[in-house]
């Protein structure tokens, strides 16, 4: 059974599978051709506002959490991205990928939590 698997862009060793950068903004020092993606869908990322004021503060996950899935919720790319997701999951995994040093509290993490809910 595929499933979604978060992966931080930076590391060396990576699962196979359908590869996809969640970040609105491109991880810094990583080139196109390193990156392999399969996709880009930066609008899938957090408003800039939201990033910001998150600043990766463990502190206000929760409540980034919160204001994320909503914003997630009014997005009008989100049904696409499922829908891209779930098909992908029918042949292999589908990787999240991640720039964010914290791998617990990033925004790849209420995600892939959200898209499975939907799933």
């Amino acid at each position: 059974m595929s499933e979604i698997k978060l992966v931080r862009i930076y590391e060396h060793e990576q699962p196979s599978g359908y590869r996809i950068l969640v970040d609105r903004l491109w991880p810094r020092g990583m080139s196109k051709v390193n990156a392999k993606l399969d996709e880009w869908d930066k609008q899938m990322g957090p408003s800039t506002e939201l990033r910001k004021w998150f600043n990766h503060e463990d502190e206000k996950f929760s409540e980034f959490k919160k204001k994320y899935i909503a914003e997630l919720e009014q997005n009008d790319f989100t049904p696409t991205f499922i829908k891209t997701v779930k098909e992908q999951l029918k042949k292999q995994d589908v990787l999240f990928l991640f720039g964010a040093k914290n791998t617990k509290h990033n925004q790849a993490v209420v995600l892939k939590e959200y898209v499975e809910s939907k799933l």
